[in-house]
């Protein structure tokens, strides 16, 4: 019973204790939040060394603002000054809330015009790419506390290219163990978030050595990533001599041209041939010298061989359907023992009339037929070409012992064969196909 108790009192002390820690956590939020500090200190920083009331509470909201994720001050402000966001960072930073903030010039609020309005003019590059400049100012909080601050900024423009106002991150710069401890963690941010890439991403200095290299990268070159790192191409081995070459070859025109290059390109890893669709950029240091490169590589070699199948299923699919057009353009239909009808229909060409012939010649042969119909009432025009094409057909049915009945021979086709002289001789002629079965079934009883 007695260690039952002593058991609930323990438990109701740690409790107690928790209560406390909670408390004193909310309580700095709160002083933080709303930008009081006592006796002129910044938030969060005590007069003459001593703890602030709640130290624990503050010490636990510095890790949770330490933390990688934690999102930066944020500021924007018009060429004149006016403020027109403010984040909740930034009210934490200075001290000043969003309400307080916005619509005021920003050199009330910190005592610093971090980025004049011709130095923001001069910030001549679009929006879309992304660019940001950094400079360093002294100023304060809203209790007069003195603060280093580092600017981060871009100039945003409008839709006519003229400048519209600064946009800045914002990073207490004397505080350096937190600054550090900043840098790192967006590091690794940046680090994680790269090394989750499916496509490989690299830096390399002028000389062509790795400096950075991500996850994905170093399973392609089959290596881990810190062997990569201080090597080059040709110190790697992993892919042949040509293709070392040929990277080196265009990452040297990369640096050279000072452009962004994006090219496919084939090359052989592992004795294996591995297409790559490549982006190569050169990387500039803040005086825009050209410091090294970027690469990103995204393989597509399963989708170039999707695409080969996909290629050669279409030229499949193409040819089964020429053969059945060529089927259907030359149909040859045996109406009894021995006796076979082409019907034709439409216009007859070079490659067609070759196709007339060459099957009709073939169900010949294979129905030992000893009469052929070839009509040609659906056909547009009889032209020398057209004639040519049915004459030829026939002499070459002649040659194998078969009787050729040509039926649809309407009035103005008769002239029209008439008229190009064209020789009919050995062909029966007759004006409708029915005609034409008729004559061929009556000598087929013969």
């Amino acid at each position: 019973m007695r260690e039952e108790q002593d058991e609930a009192g323990r438990l109701r002390a740690e409790n107690a204790e928790l209560r406390a820690r909670v408390e004193a956590l909310e309580k700095a939020l709160a002083e933080r939040s709303n930008g009081h500090a006592q006796n002129g200190a910044a938030p969060g920083h005590a007069q003459n060394g001593a703890a602030p009331e709640g130290a624990a509470g503050a010490e636990a909201l510095d890790a949770l603002e330490g933390l990688p994720t934690a999102v930066p001050a944020v500021l924007h402000w018009r060429l004149d000054g006016a403020v027109t966001y403010w984040n909740d960072s930034a009210e934490r930073l200075f001290g000043w809330s969003a309400s307080e903030a916005v619509g005021r010039p920003l050199a009330e609020l910190v005592g610093a015009v971090p980025v004049s309005a011709a130095a923001a003019r001069a910030f001549d590059f679009a929006r879309e790419e992304s660019r940001f400049a950094a400079t360093t100012s002294a100023c304060r909080t809203k209790g007069g506390h003195p603060l280093l601050c580092r600017w981060t900024y871009a100039v945003l423009r409008d839709g006519r290219g003229d400048a519209l106002e600064i946009a800045a991150l914002v990073d207490d710069a004397g505080d350096r163990e937190r600054r550090e401890k900043t840098v790192q963690g967006r590091y690794q941010l940046l680090l994680q978030l790269v090394d989750n890439a499916r496509s490989s991403i690299f830096v390399k200095d002028t000389a062509g050595r790795y400096v950075l290299a991500n996850r994905t990268h170093a399973q392609m070159l089959n290596r881990h990533v810190l062997e990569l790192i201080g090597r080059d191409e040709a110190e790697l081995g992993a892919v042949d001599p040509g293709a070392t070459a040929m990277i080196v070859a265009k990452e040297r025109e990369v640096l050279t041209g000072g452009q962004v290059m994006q090219f496919e390109e084939v090359v052989p890893v592992d004795g294996t041939q591995h297409h790559f669709f490549t982006v190569k950029f050169p990387i500039h240091d803040e005086r825009g010298t050209p410091i090294g490169m970027g690469g990103i590589v995204t393989e597509i070699t399963s989708l170039k061989r999707a695409e080969a199948e996909r290629a050669a299923l279409q030229e499949e699919i193409i040819f089964a359907q020429q053969a059945a057009l060529r089927e259907l353009s030359t149909p040859l239909i045996p109406l009894a023992d021995r006796v076979v009808a082409m019907p034709l229909v439409g216009t007859i060409d070079s490659v067609r009339a070759e196709q007339i012939m060459e099957t009709l010649l073939s169900g010949i042969s294979s129905q030992g037929a000893h009469t052929a119909i070839l009509d040609i009432t659906g056909v547009r025009a009889v032209d020398t070409h057209v004639a040519d094409a049915l004459t030829r057909t026939a002499r070459a049915a002649q040659l194998l012992g078969t009787r050729v009945v040509l039926t649809g021979v309407r009035p103005e086709v008769a002239q029209t064969l008439v008229t190009l002289g064209v020789d009919l001789s050995g062909i029966t002629t007759l004006s409708t196909l029915q005609s034409g079965i008729a004559h061929a079934l009556r000598h087929a009883r013969r």
